[in-house]
């Protein structure tokens, strides 16, 4: 694909918008030797999305030789302290940029932009051994803020314990939808702790029989990841209802691709890349090609719901 081809994906996708919100400056700023398609750029990464941005980070590099992304991943907290102290020009985080970043960012004369490029769900994980794979938000919440401490507060017949809350990491962005989505704005109990990165949280879960984790989808929902079948053989993923009582089994769902489409899955956030870059470099051709057709179908391939595109549904019935 040519240069020329790249901006007539990403010109009726995202880049003349960002272009506008950036004043139309495609000045080569000074010392500058990136274009969209060449030089090196460091990009920071929640690092709950790493299965699905190096995928993106690998095919934009093969389309395009002369393009260098060096990606850091990291906590979401770590990437847009580096993302505020211009150390790197590109986050892909799942959040956008609070008021407060964006007057900080505007007295520097720098208009950041931002775009939506999917839509993620937040899994619950527990022991195979564990009964009780079906929990409402409201159970989630007296777990996550200490209410209930036991499983047989969940449910009297199960004989487990105490229940042992994990997180990846302290800083991490589903730590922060927890608290902010699942608990209300309330602090997270004392007891949750942090495993320090998604496998080691795969590999607690599936160790201790009366722990409950939290991580991103996309790492267990790309079967085509030869990691991600032998993740799901060790772990169970629950499923979640969003009414706090009376819920029929069918209210529970899991993290789905056509449940975050639909909108069944209750504990769904969206992803975002955001730029700082103020001119058509290589940060702009890289969020480019994530948020257009082949960064799109990436998206799609590995289990989350891409921002634009369809999710092919279909009501199969037993025969007859």
């Amino acid at each position: 694909m040519t240069h020329a081809n790249l901006w007539s994906i990403g010109a009726s996708l995202v880049a003349c918008s960002w272009l506008a919100s950036c004043g139309g400056n495609t000045s080569t700023q000074p010392g500058a030797t990136d274009t969209p398609t060449s030089g090196t750029i460091r990009i920071g990464v929640d690092e709950t999305f790493a299965p699905i941005l190096k995928s993106q980070v690998d095919t934009f590099q093969k389309l395009y030789t002369s393009a260098h992304i060096q990606a850091a991943y990291q906590p979401e907290l770590d990437v847009m302290r580096a993302f505020m102290a211009d150390s790197i020009r590109l986050a892909v985080v799942s959040r956008d940029l609070s008021a407060e970043e964006k007057a900080t960012l505007q007295r520097l004369k720098l208009e950041p932009y931002s775009v939506r490029i999917g839509v993620d769900g937040v899994a619950i994980i527990m022991h195979p051994s564990n009964r009780d794979t079906l929990l409402t938000t409201a159970q989630l919440k007296g777990i996550f803020t200490g209410q209930l401490t036991q499983w047989s507060q969940i449910s009297p017949g199960n004989k487990l314990g105490a229940i042992t809350a994990v997180f990846d990491n302290n800083n991490s962005s589903t730590a922060r939808y927890v608290q902010d989505s699942v608990n209300n704005g309330a602090a997270l109990a004392k007891g949750v702790f942090a495993s320090k990165s998604n496998p080691a949280l795969i590999d607690y879960v599936a160790t201790h029989p009366t722990a409950i984790g939290v991580i991103g989808i996309n790492w267990i929902s790309d079967r085509d990841d030869p990691k991600v079948p032998k993740f799901l053989k060790r772990i169970r993923v629950a499923g979640i209802s969003p009414k706090s009582a009376g819920s029929a089994p069918a209210d529970y769902v899991q993290p789905y691709q056509a449940y975050l489409a639909q909108k069944l899955y209750p504990l769904r956030r969206n992803l975002y890349v955001i730029s700082r870059e103020a001119r058509t470099g290589l940060g702009t051709g890289f969020a480019t090609f994530v948020a257009g057709n082949k960064g799109q179908l990436i998206m799609l391939k590995s289990g989350l719901m891409p921002a634009k595109g369809q999710v092919r549904m279909m009501d199969v019935k037993p025969a007859l």
